[in-house]
């Protein structure tokens, strides 16, 4: 088969027509360019080029065979330049899975970020819970997660990016609304409502009501987060809701009231996973510590890099 050498040496000669000048092109001497031209017509068995003492001619073959040459080439240059493309951080596709009760109130903020420091990162964005973003994450189908820490699966390698307090979310009117000192053991006394199975925030809900003994209200359950305060609203009973979506979701006129339960705070910790045999580590690493500058507007606390 020709060596990507000889179709450089020949194709050389079939722009400049002159051994000498397509040898400066190549950036070799002649005598070598002239002995691969003469193997590449070898490794064909075709007369590629016509050698007078006055000029260079391309035989009919050689006319052909440089048109491929050319293209063979130009494809070799596409690949070296996609190889280094993907060496450089931030750039090319980036597929990003992102939880339901995280998304609405954190994308704004990421997607900012992007558009003004990553331009050349062409960030896809996909919703869903965390088993399926798992799921997806070890089928290579996603590049990078943001959820709930500890993600409790093997082979991924986790960074923190920020802890977030629980708030409790009342009807309006309820006597609970307004207050900063809700000692967890309240939960006990009240209908708690929440997500559907499969959502990492019921899980978290329910870690938090079982520490202080309390249960879900009844069969009473959500779909997402809006579906839930609304539930509330209605007067179905009170719910756990992250800071972060505070205040998308009990906007004036939701007919909602939030409290805060006594310090220490039930929390969560939101960071970015990845697979650990990612070649990605580095640059990931880098947008976790843009990302925590990112949400330091938001209520949460920012964590400390490892």
């Amino acid at each position: 088969m020709p060596t990507i050498a000889q179709l450089r040496a020949f194709s050389a000669v079939a722009d400049t027509l002159h051994f000498r000048d397509a040898a400066a092109v190549v950036g070799t001497s002649q005598p070598a360019l002239s002995s691969a031209v003469a193997a590449l017509e070898e490794a064909l068995g075709t007369q590629l080029v016509e050698r007078t003492t006055r000029r260079v001619l391309l035989t009919p073959a050689g006319e052909r065979v440089a048109r491929h040459a050319r293209r063979v080439l130009a494809a070799l240059e596409d690949l070296v330049d996609e190889a280094e493309s993907a060496r450089r951080p931030f750039t090319g596709p980036l597929h990003l899975g992102v939880i339901p009760t995280v998304a609405p109130y954190v994308l704004p903020s990421l997607l900012r970020l992007v558009r003004a420091e990553y331009r050349e990162l062409d960030l896809y964005v996909h919703e869903e819970q965390t088993h399926s973003l798992l799921d997806g994450l070890a089928a290579g189908r996603l590049d990078l997660l943001v959820l709930a820490l500890p993600a409790g699966v093997p082979g991924v390698d986790e960074i923190p990016l920020y802890d977030e307090d629980f708030t409790l979310v009342v009807p309006e009117g309820s006597a609970l609304g307004g207050r900063s000192d809700v000692p967890r053991e309240t939960l006990r006394n009240l209908d708690v409502l929440l997500l559907d199975e499969g959502h990492c925030l019921r899980d978290q809900a329910l870690d938090v009501c079982r520490e202080v003994g309390a249960g879900e209200a009844g069969a009473t359950r959500a779909a997402s987060l809006p579906t839930l305060v609304q539930l509330v609203a209605g007067g179905l009973g009170v719910t756990l809701l992250p800071e972060t979506a505070i205040n998308v979701e009990t906007r004036p006129g939701s007919q909602l009231e939030v409290a805060r339960f006594s310090a220490p705070a039930p929390y969560r910790r939101i960071g970015l996973v990845m697979r650990a045999s990612t070649g990605r580590a580095a640059e990931f690493g880098r947008l976790a510590a843009s990302l925590r500058n990112a949400v330091a507007g938001l209520p949460v606390r920012v964590a400390e890099p490892a």
